[in-house]
């Protein structure tokens, strides 16, 4: 029997870090005691980490109470898809050597707010997948 199925090839790390920097829109994904939270947010591909700005609230609570998340990254044009997920250990950046440093960077807020903490993204894992889109294939 022929499959129709068609599930997308796994991108190299590489070319999922090619997505990412290419990119400054995503989401993230933590989880406190079983009930899981996604957040849209923007962010910099940078030195092989993920960096964001973001202000106290929820997010902020949620991963430095579990600092181990998601992140994920989708690219889509008319004939084509690429989606990035990381996993990975958040850290919130407080030495000021390092605030100065990434203070320096093209990473500004989403929204017409200013967020002074900067969190990190180390990952542990990357897995990309390319998908070539189209319309459904006929029954019969």
């Amino acid at each position: 029997m022929e499959s129709d199925e068609r599930p997308g090839t796994t991108l190299s790390v590489e070319d999922s870090w090619r997505v990412l920097e290419r990119n400054q829109h995503g989401r993230l994904a933590v989880s406190v005691l079983g009930d899981p939270d996604i957040y849209p947010l923007n962010f910099l591909a940078h030195d092989r980490k993920l960096l964001f700005r973001t202000n106290p609230g929820t997010k902020l609570a949620e991963l430095t109470v579990n600092n181990r998340v998601a992140f994920e990254v989708d690219e889509i044009n008319a004939a084509e898809a690429r989606s990035v997920v990381v996993k990975g250990v958040a850290r919130v950046i407080d030495a000021q050597s390092e605030i100065d440093r990434v203070d320096q960077l093209p990473l500004k807020p989403w929204i017409p707010t200013r967020k002074y903490t900067y969190v990190e993204i180390i990952p542990t894992n990357i897995h990309g997948r390319h998908f070539q889109l189209g319309d459904e294939p006929d029954r019969y």
